[in-house]
């Protein structure tokens, strides 16, 4: 396979060889890749959580937020959620 750069984009891995940061082209093609495949990665899981949810509210297990007081409540309850499930994490035992 054959890949055209542009200017500033050989310049940049140029850069990034001189600097020791990589050894050489084919690195940065291969880190390129990994970083694609890993942003899609993470583009399918938010799809499949979109699709969890929505399955979630069609079944009516959603609740309505209308009113300022309950977004802030909702998210007082995921901050705690959030750093209850950080505690366990660094705290296992």
């Amino acid at each position: 396979m054959e890949v055209q750069l542009t200017a500033d984009q050989k310049a940049f891995v140029r850069q990034a060889i001189e600097s020791g940061r990589l050894g050489r082209e084919e690195d940065a093609v291969k880190e390129a890749l990994s970083l694609w495949e890993e942003r899609e990665r993470r583009r399918l899981e938010m799809l499949a959580s979109v699709d969890r949810a929505e399955a979630s509210l069609a079944r009516g297990e959603g609740r309505r937020i209308t009113a300022p007081e309950e977004v802030k409540q909702l998210a007082d309850d995921i901050r705690q959620r959030g750093l209850a499930r950080l505690a366990a994490e660094q705290n296992p035992h």
